[in-house]
């Protein structure tokens, strides 16, 4: 399970580190993609073929299921780990998180995230305000 937040720098090669205590866990192979909230997911190649399946299921369903297939599916990339711990961000996907120089990648249970440095800040600090009420709203 991955957990923690961690600030990395994009080099001008698009390339991020990711963080040492997630590199075992995540391999040698890792598939990015569009995540919701305008962030990258990131999952252990070993990983995606179940989450993929689970989108899949619903690439023919109504529209809400057909856009978010589509959204994970179709922008999706492989993308090596080096021996310097780092993976490259296509572009169109830098693009989609709007990413600068500083990112931060966060463990998300099964999942890394890669926020741009500012979006993260911000949306941390609406979670942080709002929390009360979300756990409120999920205890319903």
């Amino acid at each position: 399970m991955f957990i923690g937040e961690y600030l990395h720098t994009l080099d001008p090669k698009n390339r991020l580190s990711l963080p040492a205590k997630f590199r075992k866990e995540l391999g040698k192979s890792v598939v990015l993609t569009r995540g919701l909230d305008r962030c990258l997911y990131v999952y252990p190649k070993k990983d995606w073929t179940e989450e993929a399946r689970r989108h899949a299921a619903h690439a023919s369903g109504t529209k809400a299921g057909r856009g978010l297939a589509r959204l994970f599916l179709a922008g999706a990339m492989e993308a090596e780990v080096d021996s310097a711990g780092r993976i490259l961000v296509p572009d169109h996907l830098k693009s989609f998180a709007g990413l600068k120089a500083k990112a931060v990648v966060a463990g998300v249970a099964q999942r890394l995230e890669i926020w741009d440095e500012a979006a993260w800040q911000k949306y941390t600090q609406a979670i942080e305000r709002d929390a009360d009420s979300y756990a409120e709203s999920l205890g319903n």
